[in-house]
């Protein structure tokens, strides 16, 4: 009972996407990321250390999955992406974006030690991993409350 929704919807808010890779020997990987929706493609964060990132090198097919679920309200909606991703040098006006959807957007507030330390928004090392998905895949399941009549769309 698959119901679309336009994926914008769902790109723009502060979720947390799986991003799926495979390991050398064929296994599956997955791994938690923030992102940044922008030009058409999904920008996610990586450095050169990252197991993500060198998987990625190996075979550039990956799998990101975003989930927006709110039970009290009743919703879920699922945006699948599927393609190639590549990896970019740091771009630091997209990393500051994609900072801000889930800090704020005062960098004066951002938490220093985080950002020294995980973020790393000055690495030379930090890469971003980029993915202009080769299908986009929508399904609204946001009637296990109420039923379809009067899903959220």
């Amino acid at each position: 009972m698959p119901r679309p929704f336009d994926p914008e919807d769902v790109l723009c808010l502060p979720l947390v996407a799986t991003l799926a890779t495979r390991a050398a020997d064929g296994a599956p990987r997955t791994a938690p990321v923030w992102f940044q929706w922008e030009a058409d493609a999904l920008f996610m964060l990586g450095d050169e250390g990252s197991s993500s990132l060198r998987r990625i090198e190996q075979d550039p097919r990956v799998a990101v999955d975003i989930i927006e679920y709110d039970n009290a309200r009743g919703i879920m909606r699922h945006l699948g992406l599927r393609g190639r991703a590549s990896i970019e040098p740091m771009d630091a006006a997209v990393f500051r974006r994609l900072l801000s959807r889930y800090l704020g957007p005062d960098e004066h507030l951002w938490n220093p030690w985080f950002i020294d330390n995980v973020a790393k928004i000055s690495d030379p090392a930090g890469r971003l991993l980029c993915l202009a998905p080769d299908s986009i895949f929508t399904n609204d399941v946001s009637f296990f409350r109420t039923g379809p009549d009067l899903a959220t769309t």
